[in-house]
């Protein structure tokens, strides 16, 4: 019979890649995770592990197995969310990692929450893009993950999670108020080829989805600065530096925003891990972000 813990730590060793940061996140030794490797490799009767240099990395064997603990994994955190279900009081520590601008709306959950249930609710919040923070959810570091995704570039989610729409907002061009462009109701982006732009960082899935619109529209655009908040886009904006594709959720006085004729939108989620949702504290969180 293999034993559960001792799966967890070769799950924990496939996610984080190494022994330490394996043992970090499930707040052991390195030693001891090493241990009970090896007293896993007993139990399974086969090489689990193999040494790269001065790291332990999973045999394909171990990637087999990891693979089958995912699955161990999700069913214990299903029935513990089961059982959570059954409890009629909303009490807990909720994680939640969201993106810059949908974080900014997050005092106002905070605020709701606490009104309701005091400090039964326990609301931990961290600022990550959708690209560290489904990681993170599958890692088992937060409890709610909250991404964007747009039209022209699906996001997939990791198995076993599980996504609920919060809202849909469309993508604008940003403009200052005294560009010619802001008295039409719509804009193509093929009139602004020339124009400089202000991107978001060249890491980020925003400017990935400036690069394609433009590209779409036939042309690259030219760079005239980086930057990963929407406030600060539009703030170069309004200074006339250049232009800047931007959600309706970055709207500022000083600059107009002119939905785009290509129809680029975004869609705003919450993602948990399957079955998450009825922890009553997760549900509440869930709850108050699709009212926020």
């Amino acid at each position: 019979m293999l034993d559960v813990r001792r799966l967890r730590l070769l799950h924990a060793l496939s996610v984080h890649g190494t022994v330490t940061a394996a043992a970090e996140a499930l707040h052991v030794t390195s030693p001891a995770v090493s241990q009970q490797l090896a007293a896993l490799e007993r139990e399974a009767g086969v090489a689990l592990v193999e040494r790269e240099g001065r790291r332990l990395t999973l045999t394909r064997a171990g990637h087999v197995l990891a693979a089958h603990t995912q699955l161990v994994l999700d069913q214990l955190a299903a029935a513990e969310a089961d059982l959570a279900s059954l409890r009629t009081s909303v009490s807990g520590v909720v994680r939640i990692g969201a993106f810059v601008s949908v974080a900014a709306l997050l005092p106002r959950v905070i605020q709701v929450l606490r009104s309701a249930h005091g400090s039964d609710v326990d609301l931990f919040v961290h600022e990550m893009e959708p690209e560290a923070s489904l990681p993170a959810l599958r890692r088992g570091d937060i409890d709610i993950a909250v991404i964007h995704s747009y039209n022209i570039m699906p996001r997939s989610l990791p198995t076993s999670c599980e996504s609920f729409e919060l809202f849909v907002e469309p993508v604008n061009v940003a403009l200052p108020l005294s560009d010619p462009l802001v008295q039409q109701d719509s804009v193509d982006l093929s009139v602004l080829a020339d124009r400089p732009w202000i991107m978001p960082r060249t890491d980020a899935s925003c400017h990935e989805l400036t690069q394609r619109a433009c590209g779409a529209a036939g042309f690259v655009p030219r760079a005239q600065a980086y930057c990963d908040d929407f406030g600060v886009m539009c703030g170069l904006v309004e200074a006339g530096l250049g232009v800047a594709l931007v959600p309706s959720v970055a709207r500022r006085p000083g600059v107009a925003l002119r939905p785009l004729k290509q129809q680029v939108f975004r869609t705003v989620s919450a993602v948990v891990r399957n079955r998450a949702e009825g922890q009553p504290a997760v549900r509440a969180v869930l709850e108050e972000l699709r009212q926020v």
